[in-house]
């Protein structure tokens, strides 16, 4: 079973309860507008990003969302991988791990010289599954944003 699939905008109806659960679990104070606000370009084609669902295309368990961005320092196109969310009752069997590592084949074979992510340092489980799946902290580097 092919784990990935490219969203596009017949997909945003399933792709957004995805997308609320995991706001909710996160703690974002976001609405359904917001939310579809800021997926519908993506899956529309926008050059600055792109939605993964993950599992069977018609019932998706998870989905990834990659921005891109340019990086001196890595010589080119560079990704973040800006929300990655696999229903809690499918974890653990390992399609977020193929997802991820299938996505990061394909964006390299496509350009991309690096992949970026945020995590929770105090979220054991999910730093080793970044682990896992190839991202390593940057010693002495600080991930910090400022909303405009």
């Amino acid at each position: 079973m092919k784990t990935l699939h490219l969203a596009g905008p017949d997909d945003l109806s399933r792709l957004l309860p995805l997308v609320a659960a995991f706001h909710e679990h996160q703690g974002f104070n976001t609405d359904p507008e917001h939310r579809t606000a800021a997926i519908l370009p993506l899956l529309e084609g926008s050059a600055h990003g792109a939605v993964w669902l993950i599992g069977p295309r018609k019932a998706p368990v998870g989905y990834v969302v990659v921005t891109f961005g340019w990086s001196v320092e890595y010589g080119g196109l560079d990704g973040i991988v800006d929300e990655l969310y696999i229903r809690p009752a499918v974890r653990g069997r390992g399609m977020g791990f193929e997802a991820v590592n299938s996505l990061a084949h394909a964006l390299r074979d496509n350009g991309v010289r690096a992949l970026h992510l945020e995590a929770d340092r105090s979220d054991e489980t999910l730093s080793r599954f970044y682990r896992r799946s190839g991202f390593r902290p940057r010693e002495g580097y600080l991930f910090m944003s400022r909303v405009l």
